[in-house]
């Protein structure tokens, strides 16, 4: 019987999984064309350049999913809903957010466990960032 020496198994973070930090630019800037496009979305971003805003989220969900920790180590703990105070993030933002963010992961092709796994965690952090009723 052959055993694997402890420690030898290497697991996959889901990071790597999906093609790492290309997968993540490419999903963050389709998700950035559409916010471009889109007037009551685009009013949540007060730079009138989206690069740097680009910048952000790719980096942090990079780091969320298991890649590199340049987010922390640029801006450090996420603290997103306190991020996030300053706009007013009502359920239409939220619907356009999403609608946006469907687009950028239908493109990326990837196999539907980890769409999925991906969708259900943006559902939730849409969610998680209203702060506005109506």
């Amino acid at each position: 019987m052959n055993e694997i020496p402890r420690g030898s198994i290497e697991q996959q973070t889901f990071y790597e999984a999906v093609g790492g930090e290309k997968t993540f630019r490419r999903l963050v800037h389709r998700f950035y064309e559409g916010v471009a496009d889109d007037p009551a979305l685009r009013a949540l971003y007060p730079e009138e350049d989206l690069g740097p805003a680009e910048e952000r989220l790719a980096m942090f969900l990079m780091q969320y999913w298991g890649g590199p920790r340049t987010y922390s180590d640029n801006r450090g703990h996420p603290r997103l809903r306190m991020r996030h105070a300053p706009f007013q993030v009502d359920q239409a933002a939220h619907d356009a957010w999403l609608r946006h963010m469907r687009d950028a992961v239908e493109e990326l092709g990837l196999e539907p466990d980890y769409e999925r796994q991906l969708w259900d965690y943006l559902v939730y952090a849409a969610a998680s960032m209203v702060n506005t009723p109506g």
